[in-house]
């Protein structure tokens, strides 16, 4: 099989805008974003609440900037918030949840991203202690990055809902890659999003827009949260030019999500029965596979695939993350299918 160029399977966020974002980002009309006057923002704040069932959304540069706001307007200085062990905001997210909110965060243990309901009450503290500060907000993260792009349900997030709202807790998502759980569970995301007071997702992964993320909640919240962008330095000015890929990503990039999952188990079904590596097929929920090596170091494995033109990002010394996304095709996953049993021969023998 003849193939071209590099498979780039590391993640969702090197995807390039198409050429029709292209075409509506040179013609978006435009105003100053922090004088409220941008038409192209507006519009893509106003279809992000449409979309999620909110009253109101604000676009930032970044999902990590979205998830900072949100901690600090649900949380607060001193506070707790309960988290998974691997969520992204914990890990990867430059301690913003202590060093820009100055809460505390409190990690649990889960199975896939999805903390026990039991184990996730019993933790919450509801009182201030001299020695313990109270828990003041709950996050999850839906798909979950680390766990492999798994998903968590509505009757799960229903469930962490309703035990908040007996403790009068914030919940916040971080919603980086929520239409594809969306996509996945068959349901439109504001099912998903019903649940939290907040959520943040971002535009510039699966759904190919260049730069952007959403956060989204009730009206006060978010104009609270105008002013906390300020400070964070994330108001722009013009910024209808990137606004106008966002709303393009929104009405015409979601349901496409779905050709990335197959394409995902395409590739997992491709490395069944592959000597050296394992890969969990119930983790393959989305557009993510992760393969445990056997033979070598995943930067040994790296390298060995980059001669046969094929990218792909560490998770660990022997993890490896497969991405799939709008610029990865069929003859990509057949390329990678191909290399990886290349690669894992050699390291056998």
């Amino acid at each position: 099989m003849a193939y071209q160029g590099i498979s780039d399977f590391r993640s969702d966020t090197v995807t390039r805008p198409t050429p029709e974002m292209r075409r509506v980002m040179s013609n978006a009309p435009v105003g100053d974003d922090v004088h409220g006057d941008d038409p192209t923002v507006n519009r893509l704040q106003e279809l992000s609440a449409e979309m999620t069932g909110k009253e109101a959304a604000i676009f930032v540069p970044s999902g990590t900037m979205g998830n900072t706001i949100a901690l600090i307007l649900g949380v607060g200085e001193g506070m707790e918030v309960i988290m998974e062990e691997k969520c992204h905001i914990f890990n990867y997210e430059a301690g913003n949840v202590s060093r820009l909110a100055r809460s505390l965060p409190r990690i649990l243990p889960s199975v896939d991203g999805a903390i026990p309901l039991e184990r996730l009450e019993s933790s919450i503290h509801t009182a201030m202690r001299v020695h313990c500060p109270p828990t003041r907000a709950i996050c999850l993260e839906n798909t979950h990055n680390l766990h492999g792009g798994t998903v968590l349900t509505p009757k799960y997030m229903q469930g962490v809902k309703e035990l908040a709202e007996r403790h009068n807790l914030h919940v916040h998502l971080d919603g980086a890659r929520v239409f594809n759980a969306a996509v996945a569970l068959g349901v439109p995301v504001a099912e998903i999003a019903v649940h939290v007071d907040t959520m943040m997702f971002c535009l510039s992964k699966g759904l190919c827009a260049p730069i952007g993320s959403m956060l989204v909640g009730d009206k006060d919240l978010i104009h609270e949260a105008i002013s906390v962008r300020k400070y964070l330095g994330g108001a722009m000015r013009q910024a209808g030019i990137v606004a106008a890929a966002g709303i393009l990503a929104l009405q015409t990039m979601v349901e496409r999500l779905a050709e990335d999952h197959e394409r995902a188990a395409r590739l997992a079904r491709g490395l069944e029965g592959i000597p050296g590596i394992k890969v969990d097929m119930d983790t393959v929920q989305t557009n993510f596979v992760m393969l445990e090596l056997e033979y070598m170091s995943a930067g040994e494995f790296l390298e060995r695939l980059k001669e046969h033109q094929v990218w792909a990002l560490p998770f660990s010394d022997r993890t490896i993350r497969f991405c799939t996304h709008n610029d990865i095709n069929d003859a990509d996953v057949d390329r990678a299918v191909d290399a990886i049993a290349a690669v894992t021969k050699e390291a056998a023998n």
